[in-house]
Protein backbone atom coordinates (compact mmCIF):
# COMPACT_ATOMS: atom_id res chain seq x y z
CA UNK A 1 0.00 0.00 0.00
CA UNK A 2 1.00 3.72 -0.92
CA UNK A 3 2.66 5.43 2.39
CA UNK A 4 0.67 8.26 1.28
CA UNK A 5 -2.13 6.50 2.29
CA UNK A 6 -1.45 6.05 6.07
CA UNK A 7 -0.35 9.97 6.67
CA UNK A 8 -2.53 11.50 8.38
CA UNK A 9 -3.42 15.70 8.14
CA UNK A 10 -2.16 17.99 9.34
CA UNK A 11 1.74 16.72 7.77
CA UNK A 12 5.05 18.28 6.64
CA UNK A 13 7.39 17.27 4.25
CA UNK A 14 11.02 18.28 3.51
CA UNK A 15 11.01 20.00 -0.11
CA UNK A 16 13.32 18.89 -2.91
CA UNK A 17 16.20 21.21 -3.25
CA UNK A 18 19.03 21.69 -5.29
CA UNK A 19 22.60 21.44 -3.12
CA UNK A 20 20.53 21.18 0.13
CA UNK A 21 18.71 18.18 0.65
CA UNK A 22 20.87 15.52 0.08
CA UNK A 23 21.58 12.18 2.19
CA UNK A 24 23.94 14.43 4.60
CA UNK A 25 21.37 17.16 5.33
CA UNK A 26 18.73 14.69 5.40
CA UNK A 27 20.66 12.92 8.34
CA UNK A 28 21.24 15.69 9.77
CA UNK A 29 16.94 16.92 10.07
CA UNK A 30 16.29 13.01 10.29
CA UNK A 31 18.43 13.33 13.72
CA UNK A 32 16.77 16.10 15.50
CA UNK A 33 13.04 16.10 14.43
CA UNK A 34 12.31 14.07 10.98
CA UNK A 35 9.78 15.59 8.52
CA UNK A 36 6.69 13.22 7.57
CA UNK A 37 8.55 12.71 4.22
CA UNK A 38 11.76 13.44 3.34
CA UNK A 39 12.72 14.66 -0.06
CA UNK A 40 15.79 14.01 -2.52
CA UNK A 41 17.32 16.82 -4.67
CA UNK A 42 15.94 16.30 -7.95
CA UNK A 43 17.83 14.57 -10.61
CA UNK A 44 17.62 14.02 -14.18
CA UNK A 45 16.18 10.82 -15.75
CA UNK A 46 18.27 11.35 -18.92
CA UNK A 47 21.25 12.08 -17.17
CA UNK A 48 20.81 8.90 -15.20
CA UNK A 49 20.46 6.58 -18.14
CA UNK A 50 23.30 8.49 -20.16
CA UNK A 51 25.87 8.24 -16.97
CA UNK A 52 24.48 4.31 -15.73
CA UNK A 53 23.89 2.93 -19.66
CA UNK A 54 25.99 4.85 -22.51
CA UNK A 55 29.07 6.16 -20.21
CA UNK A 56 28.97 3.24 -17.80
CA UNK A 57 29.86 4.82 -14.70
CA UNK A 58 30.10 3.07 -11.43
CA UNK A 59 27.44 3.93 -8.97
CA UNK A 60 30.31 4.83 -6.54
CA UNK A 61 31.52 7.77 -9.11
CA UNK A 62 28.67 8.53 -10.66
CA UNK A 63 27.66 12.08 -9.48
CA UNK A 64 23.55 11.49 -10.11
CA UNK A 65 23.82 8.49 -8.39
CA UNK A 66 24.80 10.33 -5.19
CA UNK A 67 21.68 12.12 -5.51
CA UNK A 68 19.91 9.09 -5.13
CA UNK A 69 21.91 7.72 -1.63
CA UNK A 70 19.68 6.29 1.08
CA UNK A 71 20.61 6.05 4.57
CA UNK A 72 18.30 4.56 7.40
CA UNK A 73 16.25 6.88 9.27
CA UNK A 74 14.95 8.89 6.02
CA UNK A 75 11.67 7.07 5.17
CA UNK A 76 9.59 7.28 3.95
CA UNK A 77 11.52 9.01 1.39
CA UNK A 78 10.49 10.52 -2.36
CA UNK A 79 12.94 10.77 -5.09
CA UNK A 80 12.32 14.12 -7.40
CA UNK A 81 13.15 13.32 -11.05
CA UNK A 82 12.61 15.21 -14.27
CA UNK A 83 12.70 14.80 -18.01
CA UNK A 84 10.21 15.41 -20.89
CA UNK A 85 10.85 11.94 -22.07
CA UNK A 86 8.58 9.20 -20.71
CA UNK A 87 11.02 6.36 -21.60
CA UNK A 88 13.45 8.16 -19.70
CA UNK A 89 10.72 9.01 -16.53
CA UNK A 90 9.54 5.23 -16.93
CA UNK A 91 13.81 4.61 -16.69
CA UNK A 92 14.37 6.24 -13.65
CA UNK A 93 11.59 5.50 -11.81
CA UNK A 94 12.29 1.69 -12.40
CA UNK A 95 15.75 2.47 -11.02
CA UNK A 96 14.82 4.84 -7.40
CA UNK A 97 12.13 1.35 -6.62
CA UNK A 98 15.09 -0.64 -7.23
CA UNK A 99 16.64 1.58 -4.84
CA UNK A 100 14.00 1.18 -2.35
CA UNK A 101 12.67 4.80 -2.51
CA UNK A 102 9.23 5.06 -0.94
CA UNK A 103 7.77 7.52 -4.32
CA UNK A 104 8.90 9.18 -7.18
CA UNK A 105 7.83 12.77 -7.49
CA UNK A 106 7.95 14.64 -11.20
CA UNK A 107 8.75 18.05 -10.83
CA UNK A 108 7.00 20.42 -12.90
CA UNK A 109 7.74 23.36 -11.34
CA UNK A 110 11.77 24.42 -11.44
CA UNK A 111 12.25 27.72 -13.02
CA UNK A 112 15.40 27.34 -14.41
CA UNK A 113 16.29 27.84 -17.95
CA UNK A 114 18.49 25.22 -18.74
CA UNK A 115 15.66 22.63 -16.72
CA UNK A 116 13.15 24.27 -19.36
CA UNK A 117 14.93 24.29 -22.67
CA UNK A 118 14.66 20.23 -21.94
CA UNK A 119 10.66 20.81 -21.79
CA UNK A 120 11.02 20.05 -18.20
CA UNK A 121 10.13 21.53 -14.92
CA UNK A 122 7.67 24.75 -15.31
CA UNK A 123 7.62 24.12 -19.20
CA UNK A 124 5.73 21.18 -18.44
CA UNK A 125 2.41 24.01 -17.47
CA UNK A 126 2.60 24.53 -21.09
CA UNK A 127 2.33 21.14 -22.64
CA UNK A 128 -0.44 19.68 -20.60
CA UNK A 129 0.02 16.58 -22.84
CA UNK A 130 2.94 15.89 -22.23
CA UNK A 131 2.91 15.97 -18.61
CA UNK A 132 -0.08 13.56 -18.83
CA UNK A 133 2.43 11.36 -20.70
CA UNK A 134 5.48 11.43 -18.07
CA UNK A 135 3.02 10.90 -15.34
CA UNK A 136 1.36 7.33 -16.88
CA UNK A 137 4.80 6.64 -17.71
CA UNK A 138 5.86 6.84 -14.41
CA UNK A 139 2.81 5.12 -12.60
CA UNK A 140 3.77 2.45 -15.05
CA UNK A 141 6.77 1.67 -14.54
CA UNK A 142 7.10 0.35 -10.89
CA UNK A 143 4.20 -0.07 -8.09
CA UNK A 144 5.41 3.38 -6.30
CA UNK A 145 2.75 6.06 -5.76
CA UNK A 146 3.60 8.88 -8.21
CA UNK A 147 3.40 12.17 -7.20
CA UNK A 148 3.54 15.67 -8.92
CA UNK A 149 5.72 19.18 -7.63
CA UNK A 150 4.30 22.38 -9.63
CA UNK A 151 3.52 25.75 -10.23
CA UNK A 152 0.34 27.42 -9.94
CA UNK A 153 1.15 28.51 -13.64
CA UNK A 154 3.20 29.78 -15.69
CA UNK A 155 3.02 33.52 -16.93
CA UNK A 156 0.02 33.78 -14.96
CA UNK A 157 -2.28 32.25 -12.31
CA UNK A 158 -3.64 29.04 -14.22
CA UNK A 159 -5.27 26.36 -11.60
CA UNK A 160 -8.28 25.80 -13.52
CA UNK A 161 -6.45 24.50 -16.60
CA UNK A 162 -3.67 23.00 -15.36
CA UNK A 163 -4.69 21.40 -11.91
CA UNK A 164 -7.42 19.44 -13.40
CA UNK A 165 -4.93 17.73 -15.90
CA UNK A 166 -3.17 16.61 -13.43
CA UNK A 167 -5.96 15.48 -11.23
CA UNK A 168 -7.56 13.59 -14.30
CA UNK A 169 -3.73 11.55 -13.74
CA UNK A 170 -4.74 10.89 -9.88
CA UNK A 171 -1.48 11.25 -8.28
CA UNK A 172 -0.94 10.08 -4.81
CA UNK A 173 -0.18 13.82 -4.27
CA UNK A 174 0.28 17.42 -5.69
CA UNK A 175 2.65 19.88 -3.91
CA UNK A 176 1.90 23.34 -5.37
CA UNK A 177 3.87 26.46 -4.94
CA UNK A 178 1.69 29.09 -4.59
CA UNK A 179 3.52 31.30 -7.12
CA UNK A 180 3.55 31.37 -11.08
CA UNK A 181 6.91 30.39 -13.13
CA UNK A 182 7.23 34.08 -14.11
CA UNK A 183 7.01 35.19 -10.29
CA UNK A 184 9.84 32.79 -9.25
CA UNK A 185 10.35 33.60 -5.98
CA UNK A 186 10.37 37.37 -5.92
CA UNK A 187 6.83 38.28 -4.44
CA UNK A 188 5.09 36.14 -1.28
CA UNK A 189 3.38 32.82 -1.87
CA UNK A 190 -0.41 33.46 -2.32
CA UNK A 191 -1.48 31.05 -0.04
CA UNK A 192 -5.59 32.72 -1.04
CA UNK A 193 -4.80 30.21 -4.20
CA UNK A 194 -4.80 27.23 -2.02
CA UNK A 195 -8.37 27.89 -0.84
CA UNK A 196 -8.95 27.44 -4.80
CA UNK A 197 -6.70 24.66 -5.42
CA UNK A 198 -8.41 22.56 -2.92
CA UNK A 199 -12.05 23.12 -4.06
CA UNK A 200 -10.85 22.02 -7.83
CA UNK A 201 -9.27 19.12 -6.08
CA UNK A 202 -12.29 18.27 -3.78
CA UNK A 203 -14.50 18.47 -6.99
CA UNK A 204 -12.67 16.44 -9.18
CA UNK A 205 -10.57 13.81 -7.60
CA UNK A 206 -11.00 14.41 -3.79
CA UNK A 207 -8.76 10.88 -3.09
CA UNK A 208 -5.36 13.30 -4.28
CA UNK A 209 -3.56 15.16 -1.62
CA UNK A 210 -2.67 18.38 -1.68
CA UNK A 211 0.43 20.25 -0.31
CA UNK A 212 1.26 23.63 -0.14
CA UNK A 213 4.78 25.18 -0.39
CA UNK A 214 5.66 28.60 -0.14
CA UNK A 215 7.39 30.64 2.65
CA UNK A 216 6.75 28.31 5.13
CA UNK A 217 9.24 29.30 8.40
CA UNK A 218 7.62 27.37 11.08
CA UNK A 219 5.18 23.89 11.87
CA UNK A 220 3.13 26.47 13.75
CA UNK A 221 2.92 28.73 10.63
CA UNK A 222 2.38 25.63 8.44
CA UNK A 223 -0.65 24.70 10.77
CA UNK A 224 -2.20 28.11 10.39
CA UNK A 225 -2.03 27.45 6.47
CA UNK A 226 -3.67 23.91 6.36
CA UNK A 227 -6.24 25.11 8.80
CA UNK A 228 -6.96 28.10 6.67
CA UNK A 229 -6.77 26.32 3.23
CA UNK A 230 -8.10 22.55 3.71
CA UNK A 231 -4.89 21.38 1.83
CA UNK A 232 -3.61 17.92 3.65
CA UNK A 233 -0.14 19.11 4.01
CA UNK A 234 2.89 21.49 4.11
CA UNK A 235 6.30 21.28 2.11
CA UNK A 236 8.88 23.29 3.88
CA UNK A 237 12.24 24.05 2.12
CA UNK A 238 14.12 27.68 2.95
CA UNK A 239 12.29 27.43 6.41
CA UNK A 240 15.23 24.28 6.44
CA UNK A 241 18.13 26.35 6.13
CA UNK A 242 20.27 26.99 9.05
CA UNK A 243 17.18 24.96 11.30
CA UNK A 244 17.32 21.00 11.00
CA UNK A 245 15.13 21.54 13.75
CA UNK A 246 11.90 23.30 11.97
CA UNK A 247 10.18 20.20 11.70
CA UNK A 248 10.59 19.64 15.77
CA UNK A 249 8.48 22.75 15.77
CA UNK A 250 11.44 24.79 16.46
CA UNK A 251 12.23 28.36 15.34
CA UNK A 252 15.93 29.51 14.34
CA UNK A 253 15.75 32.04 17.87
CA UNK A 254 15.27 29.09 19.84
CA UNK A 255 18.02 27.29 19.20
CA UNK A 256 21.33 28.22 20.85
CA UNK A 257 24.49 29.61 19.01
CA UNK A 258 26.47 26.64 20.40
CA UNK A 259 24.10 23.73 18.82
CA UNK A 260 23.94 25.98 15.54
CA UNK A 261 27.52 25.63 14.98
CA UNK A 262 27.92 22.06 16.66
CA UNK A 263 25.15 21.14 13.94
CA UNK A 264 26.88 22.86 11.18
CA UNK A 265 30.70 21.15 12.06
CA UNK A 266 28.72 17.69 12.04
CA UNK A 267 26.92 18.21 8.44
CA UNK A 268 30.08 19.28 7.20
CA UNK A 269 31.85 16.08 8.17
CA UNK A 270 28.91 14.11 7.20
CA UNK A 271 28.83 16.10 3.73
CA UNK A 272 32.68 15.69 3.14
CA UNK A 273 32.39 11.53 3.46
CA UNK A 274 30.36 11.43 0.23
CA UNK A 275 31.54 14.34 -2.13
CA UNK A 276 34.53 14.71 -3.66
CA UNK A 277 36.47 17.44 -2.02
CA UNK A 278 36.09 20.10 -4.94
CA UNK A 279 32.55 19.91 -3.99
CA UNK A 280 32.70 21.32 -0.38
CA UNK A 281 32.06 24.87 -1.79
CA UNK A 282 28.78 23.94 -1.92
CA UNK A 283 28.62 24.02 1.92
CA UNK A 284 28.82 27.60 1.61
CA UNK A 285 25.12 28.20 1.29
CA UNK A 286 24.71 26.03 4.61
CA UNK A 287 27.44 28.87 6.31
CA UNK A 288 25.35 31.48 5.36
CA UNK A 289 22.14 29.88 6.87
CA UNK A 290 23.90 28.89 9.97
CA UNK A 291 26.08 31.72 11.23
CA UNK A 292 24.16 34.49 10.98
CA UNK A 293 22.33 37.02 13.22
CA UNK A 294 24.61 37.54 16.44
CA UNK A 295 27.54 39.66 16.99
CA UNK A 296 30.54 38.52 15.35
CA UNK A 297 28.39 36.57 13.06
CA UNK A 298 30.06 38.40 9.63
CA UNK A 299 33.84 37.71 10.18
CA UNK A 300 33.23 34.07 11.51
CA UNK A 301 30.69 33.75 8.48
CA UNK A 302 33.83 34.89 6.26
CA UNK A 303 36.51 32.95 7.65
CA UNK A 304 34.53 30.21 7.05
CA UNK A 305 33.99 30.74 3.79
CA UNK A 306 37.84 30.24 2.78
CA UNK A 307 37.87 26.88 4.59
CA UNK A 308 38.53 23.89 2.24
CA UNK A 309 37.86 21.01 4.19
CA UNK A 310 35.56 19.91 7.26
CA UNK A 311 38.39 19.73 9.73
CA UNK A 312 39.09 23.38 8.98
CA UNK A 313 35.83 24.66 9.27
CA UNK A 314 35.57 22.97 12.70
CA UNK A 315 39.19 24.61 13.38
CA UNK A 316 38.07 28.05 12.53
CA UNK A 317 34.71 27.77 14.67
CA UNK A 318 36.11 26.49 17.75
CA UNK A 319 39.17 28.99 17.34
CA UNK A 320 36.81 31.65 17.23
CA UNK A 321 33.96 30.65 18.97
CA UNK A 322 34.26 28.66 22.03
Amino acid sequence: MSFWKGIQSPFFVMAPMADVTDVAFRALVAKNGAPDVFWTEFVSADGLYHTREIQKLRDEENPLMRDLLLEKGQHPIVAQIFSSKPDMIAYATKLVAELGFDGVDINMGCPDRAIERQGCGSAMIKTPEVAREIIRAAKAASSLPVSVKTRVGYNKESLDEWLPVLLAEAPAAITLHLRTRKQLSLVPADWELMKKAVAIRNRLNPDVLLIGNGDVESVAQGKQHIADTGCDGVMIGRGMFGNPWVFAGRTREETPLTEKLAALIELAHAFERIMPPKSFAILKKHIKAFVIGFDGAAQLRAKLMEAESASELERIILENHV
